[in-house]
């Protein structure tokens, strides 16, 4: 029987198979072969990052919403042409960034809606002192809106290494590039960035 790809995607609820982890590329494998509880483990595993992902291009959360799942269930349909080995991760991730960029076409329009979604992880430092969380909450703010004005090839790989702490090979997938390439889109991204915002340091 056919796997349906959307009622998977939808009701994904577990990051496990029969209780046990596993790793991404077993998942794949299992998906290939119709398991659909391994391809709901690997949606809940990638669902945030996928609908952050979508976020920094639509700019809209109900629009990012629905191209992470529809990049979801692309992805599903794709499986076949997945290679073997590869990292999931930023392959799911190119998927979903088409399906946002055409969705965000189609509506005819830039994001104008803020970033900070995209952002919104835990951070693995220490607590911020009052006055720290509140520089930082400034600098935040200044960058987002930096970010809104910028081309969304610059928000994208800005958004991979910073916000969803992508490696260089993992953006090289999701970007559809070479590494060499990476390297250069997000040193010129970052320089943009920084005169946006005035200023010389690192961002």
């Amino acid at each position: 029987m056919e796997p349906h790809a959307r009622a998977v995607v939808e009701g994904a609820e577990t990051d496990s198979v029969e209780g046990r982890p596993l790793e991404d590329d077993q998942l794949v494998e299992r998906s290939k072969h119709g398991d659909q509880d391994a391809y709901a483990s690997l949606v809940t595993r990638y669902q945030a990052v996928a609908a952050r992902t979508a976020y920094v291009i639509t700019g809209s959360e109900e629009d990012a919403e629905d191209a992470a799942q529809e990049g979801f269930v692309k992805a599903y349909y794709a499986l076949d042409r997945f290679r073997a080995g590869a990292p999931f991760r930023p392959w799911l991730l190119r998927i979903v960034a088409n399906e946002a960029i055409n969705r965000r076409k189609a509506r005819g329009r830039r994001p104008t809606v803020g970033l900070s979604m995209a952002m919104d992880r835990p951070s693995p430092d220490t607590a911020l002192s009052p006055e720290g969380a509140a520089l930082a909450s400034e600098r935040r703010e200044r960058v987002l809106a930096a970010m809104r004005e910028m081309r969304e090839d610059d928000r994208l790989v800005i958004a991979y290494r910073y916000f969803f702490d992508l490696s260089e090979a993992e953006m090289a997938t999701a970007l559809d590039c070479a590494r060499g390439t990476v390297k250069s889109r997000l040193s010129r991204a970052i320089q943009r960035l920084r005169e946006r915002m005035g200023e010389q340091p690192d961002v």
